[in-house]
This record gives C-alpha cells, sequence and structure tokens, in this order.
C-alpha cells in the first residue's frame, strides 16, 4: 500500500464534479416545476432520488397554485 498516485486522485475529483454537478442540474428543473429547491437534498439520500423522480413524475407540471 503505498500514497494515492495522480489515477486516485483524478478520480476522486471526477467523482466531486459529479457529485456537485447533479444539484446544479436539479435546482432549475426543480425550480421550474414549481417546487422549492430544497427538494434536491433529498437527491442525496440513498433512494431518495426514486423518491424525488416518484414525485415529480406524478405531479401536474408545472406545479401551479390552486386560485
Amino acid at each position: 500500500m503505498g500514497s494515492l498516485s495522480i489515477w486516485h486522485w483524478l478520480i476522486v475529483l471526477i467523482i466531486l464534479i459529479v457529485l456537485m454537478g447533479v444539484p446544479l442540474i436539479y435546482v432549475p428543473a426543480v425550480r421550474k416545476a414549481g417546487f422549492s429547491g430544497w427538494w434536491v437534498v433529498l437527491s442525496f439520500i440513498p433512494a431518495g432520488g426514486l423518491v424525488l423522480l416518484w414525485i415529480f413524475a406524478f405531479a401536474r407540471w408545472p406545479a401551479e397554485p390552486d386560485r
């Protein structure tokens, strides 16, 4: 077990970019659908992303308040 090579750090960097990019993609979609941006936090919980997709799949889109 030696020190971490450049490839290990590159993989870690790619994973962090992907994990940080997910909220940047979800937030505009969630906001455009009329929901709070806090719903994106649910996507960080394992299986929370499935719940998020389930809710948005059956929600009226775009969500408009009843008048």
